[in-house]
């Protein structure tokens, strides 16, 4: 069958970059030749194929311009002092008895205010890696908490790229989204924290804790007015402001602290906005370095590409056969069963999480027509899932940055706990009872 043999080539390039090494973007690129050459087969001209692409990636110019305003955040946050200042207050915190929950705490509080995994995990994580070394504690189950709190921000936060990406793919609002995943998710989130508090225990800690307050001070003014930028975000949020209209105004004090507190000229603002914050310190580069509109450009490009296949997708009717096949296994194991499984499928092929959600939503839209329980069913499932895959960058990069092995995953239990508790609550009717007591209310 020809579309089969067009998707096991699309699987091979995907296969041969992992094993290689080589950018996924080169894979992408391929695919879509491949996607293309498939459809002038099936007789589509140049031009109508070319139109299908560009109609794929017009469904998605909204996040592109979100994804330039956070990578404007994830830089001036660092230059001026904000995620600095949150760090140094968290870790006053720390209770070396039970270092493993809050290391998963502390994660979880950085990816919300960021809304970005690689970002926490650059930053708290490295910190919270740091402070389990000099107190003797394994990186194993460190990388495990690391790896489930960034991504617990990553999958719930207004400010996250794969949070705004389900929306723009499934057409809905993200504060009802996000909603919805602080519903889906407590359970998961209450069991995690009782087990890294129960794993924890079993730790024998011993040593200093790192003086993150000194680490700091060298290069920051850390005072309280650094938070305004978190703050606003926060507050903006629960009051349902715009999602583009509450970056723009955390962008905007961020500037004013970088220049008024930290001391910043115009110059270096807008080369931080654009190339990303650089430090000066050679112990800080390695936690602080990056963020800026140029650490966008490769998602973005992912983005693009991955959405002009869906577009292909569409007007060739090259996933018709396995959307039947979806559906089906749609009436035996739920809509969200199905989701749950071309999920763990399309992850481990994608190696990113945009391209598996994409995949993902492509495949099952027909089977799990409602719009805002596709959008759940993609934050629970391809968003969650994609980091558990070792060669996927989603859980490999944050890994590396940290020094955790990526037998890690392995107690990265968060991760595992989303989608198996909403399958459960799925076939047991719990999450269909709570729905009927919602529409009551």
């Amino acid at each position: 069958m020809l579309e089969t043999a067009v998707l096991l080539t699309f699987i091979a390039a995907l296969a041969a970059c992992v094993a290689s090494g080589a950018s996924i973007l080169w894979a992408l690129a391929g695919g879509y030749l491949i996607f293309c050459g498939y459809g002038l087969i099936r007789g589509h001209r140049p031009r109508a194929l070319l139109r299908m692409s560009l109609d794929g990636v017009r469904t998605v110019k909204n996040i592109l311009m979100i994804f330039g305003l956070i990578g404007f955040i994830t830089a001036l946050w660092r230059g001026a002092g904000t995620i600095p200042v949150i760090v140094c207050w968290a870790a006053d915190l720390i209770d070396p008895s039970v270092f493993l929950l809050i290391a998963f705490l502390l994660n979880c509080l950085i990816s919300v205010l960021t809304g970005t995994s690689f970002g926490t995990g650059a930053t708290m994580g490295v910190i919270t890696m740091s402070m389990a070394s000099a107190m003797g504690l394994s990186p194993f189950w460190l990388g495990g908490a690391i790896l489930s709190g960034i991504y617990f921000g990553d999958r719930c936060s207004p400010v996250s790229s794969s949070a705004n990406l389900v929306c723009v793919l499934t057409g809905t609002d993200i504060y009802e989204n996000i909603r919805g995943m602080i519903r889906t998710g407590l359970v998961p989130f209450a069991l995690s924290c009782l087990f890294y508090y129960l794993a924890g225990r079993t730790m024998a800690g011993e040593g200093e804790l790192l003086d993150v307050s000194s680490l700091f001070a060298g290069s920051f003014r850390l005072h309280a007015a650094a938070v305004v930028p978190a703050a606003l975000i926060l507050i903006l949020s629960l009051l349902r402001v715009k999602v583009k209209q509450a970056m723009a105004l955390s962008i905007l004090s961020a500037v004013v602290i970088c220049a008024v507190l930290q001391g910043f000229s115009a110059g270096e603002i807008l080369s931080m906005a654009v190339f990303g914050y650089r430090s000066a310190d050679p112990a800080l580069a390695p936690m602080l370095d990056g963020g800026g509109l140029i650490s966008m450009v490769r998602v973005g490009t992912i983005v693009c590409l991955s959405s002009s296949y869906a577009g292909l997708f569409q007007g060739t009717g090259l996933l018709n056969g396995i959307q039947g096949w979806v559906e089906r296994l749609s009436r035996r194991i739920t809509p969200y069963g199905a989701v749950l499984a071309v999920s763990v499928f399309t992850s481990m092929i994608a190696c990113n999480q945009t391209l598996a959600a994409m995949l993902t939503h492509q495949i099952c839209k027909t089977s799990q027509p409602d719009a805002k329980k596709m959008a759940i069913d993609l934050e629970n499932t391809a968003i969650i899932l994609s980091p558990l895959v070792p060669w996927c960058i989603a859980g490999a990069v944050p890994l590396a940055a940290v020094g955790a092995p990526t037998a890690s995953v392995t107690v990265a239990v968060y991760l595992y706990l989303v989608p198996l508790w909403n399958l459960f609550a799925e076939l047991s009717g719990i999450r269909k009872m709570g729905e009927k007591r919602r529409k009551k209310v």
